[in-house]
């Protein structure tokens, strides 16, 4: 609860999960659509990070630091766009500052400086005795509700949000148990399922001259 925790000092806020350029192009405007928008996000980012936080968790508990920079490189190859693998390494900086802070672990300074966020979500999992699938759910429910933070930049009923957020909640367990089922596989055959508009509209939403999120 605590990794997912809107309120943990790890600078998700100030991040759209994609969904202002979304609603800038028009493709949210509703309600409806920011459902579709948040289950197709959860089906492909969604699990990409899950799958690498549990990972990461799974190796963090064994001990296997060693295996860390393999994951690194395969996350990597799963985000075709620079910005939105600057944004997950921003992210995974401060909550490994976050968390070095929370919860000292020698762990967290052998992440290295810019750790992409799932593999540290998955180290801090394990440093708090928790498991790759508890890894997999916290990244899920952190990225879908900091995403649907973001509906403010429409006019929508925040009770209708957390309807959505609600509804989601059997989805993104299925979602954590496939992610956990992997987490010992080799780093190259971990999911990678892709969202090619959501690269595109990152890269936009860089060079936009007014926005109110980072990303």
């Amino acid at each position: 609860m605590l990794l997912a925790d809107g309120r943990l000092p790890a600078g998700g806020y100030a991040h759209s999960g994609g969904l202002e350029p979304a609603v800038i192009a028009g493709r949210v405007r509703n309600m409806a659509d920011l459902e579709a928008f948040l289950t197709g996000r959860a089906q492909t980012a969604g699990l990409v990070a899950a799958a690498f936080a549990a990972a990461a968790c799974a190796r963090a508990s064994r001990d296997d630091l060693a295996a860390l920079p393999e994951l690194e490189a395969e996350f990597d190859a799963r985000i075709p766009s620079p910005e939105l693998r600057k944004v997950s390494r921003d992210l995974g900086r401060q909550l490994q500052r976050a968390m070095g802070s929370i919860h000292p672990h020698r762990y967290f300074s052998a992440l290295g400086r810019a750790p992409h966020q799932p593999l540290v979500m998955g180290v801090a999992a394990s440093v708090l005795g928790l498991g790759p699938q508890d890894a997999a759910l916290a990244i899920l429910h952190d990225n879908n509700a900091g995403a649907a933070a973001a509906a403010k930049l429409m006019r929508v009923d925040p009770f209708e949000v957390h309807a959505i957020l609600a509804r989601a909640t059997g989805p993104l367990d299925d979602l954590a148990r496939r992610a956990a089922e992997t987490a010992d596989a080799d780093p190259a055959d971990l999911p990678a399922p892709s969202a090619p508009l959501a690269d595109i509209a990152a890269e936009h939403h860089r060079r936009a001259d007014a926005r109110l999120f980072a990303s």
